[in-house]
């Protein structure tokens, strides 16, 4: 079972990040108001994922152009689609189709979904308001040509692990990264946010398999893509968080995969992933 240590560090992480939300939308009105809007079961996951701050520290404005590696399930798109507001753009771009079969879970029925993603992605935004928002969805290797330079922010949240893990055997994060730096503006930002291994940790089990990676070889990826980083934040994360190499993130929630009872239990408490939290833009 978890230790009451560990659930009185759970509860203050808690309360201190809707006090530091409702500071941050405070400053942001219409940011708090995309925020309020949202469900209440993305709201719980606020006091892990901190979109106001996030969103702030990334430098995200209404009526700019944003691009969403691996939307997902919307988490994220939610907030940004009513935030972003009627003069914005919003691109989702998911991963390029050879990818889907290198998962080795993946069936002909699960890739044949995944595959239809990018193409979904406007009427997906537009079940999450009427604003009026553009939105267009493609994949990394097939970023069109009127989108190139025009992208004013490229977030990816929790996207670079199978980006990376892949990267031997088919380029896949030489590849996005190529695409993100041929999207944005010259003055454009790419915002980050990503499961973080402890800098100690074996550089095999750290490669994105297990969900992590290291800042320090986060930060080197985007150097070597051009970029040069602007800015670091520890705005998401968790000192809970302190996987052996036997773990995987998904242990830990919304995922709970696996493990006893007991286990299960100490993984709640322990909440959501420590994460990095990077700003970069293209290296002059």
């Amino acid at each position: 079972m978890p230790t009451l240590r560990i659930c009185i560090i759970a509860l203050g992480l808690l309360i201190t990040a809707q006090i530091l939300a409702a500071q941050a939308a405070d400053t942001d009105p219409l940011l708090g108001a995309a925020l309020a809007e949202r469900g209440e079961e993305d709201k719980r996951r606020d006091a892990y994922r901190h979109p106001a701050e996030t969103l702030i520290f990334f430098r995200v404005k209404p009526g700019m152009t944003v691009a969403e590696g691996l939307p997902g399930g919307g988490w994220y798109t939610r907030i940004l689609a009513n935030y972003l507001g009627a003069k914005g753009r919003l691109y989702g771009v998911t991963y390029a189709d050879r990818m889907w079969s290198m998962f080795d879970f993946a069936t002909p029925e699960w890739i044949e979904k995944r595959l239809t993603t990018a193409g979904q992605f406007p009427e997906q935004v537009a079940s999450y308001t009427h604003n009026g928002i553009t939105a267009r969805g493609f994949t990394f290797e097939q970023v069109p040509e009127n989108v190139q330079g025009t992208v004013d922010r490229v977030l990816l949240v929790r996207a670079l692990h199978n980006l990376n893990r892949f990267e031997h055997l088919a380029n896949t994060r030489t590849e996005a990264l190529a695409s993100v730096h041929s999207m944005l503006k010259d003055d454009g930002l790419v915002g980050v946010v990503q499961h973080r291994a402890q800098e100690t940790a074996d550089n095999h089990w750290a490669l994105g398999n297990a969900g992590y990676l290291k800042q320090s070889h986060v930060i080197a990826m985007f150097e070597e893509a051009g970029f040069e980083l602007v800015a670091a934040s520890e705005i998401n994360a968790n000192g809970l968080d302190n996987p052996s190499a036997d773990d995987v993130v998904w242990r830990l929630p919304p995922s709970l995969r696996g493990g006893d009872s007991d286990e299960r239990a100490a993984n709640l408490a322990t909440g959501e992933s420590d994460r990095m939290t990077l700003l970069f833009r293209k290296a002059e």
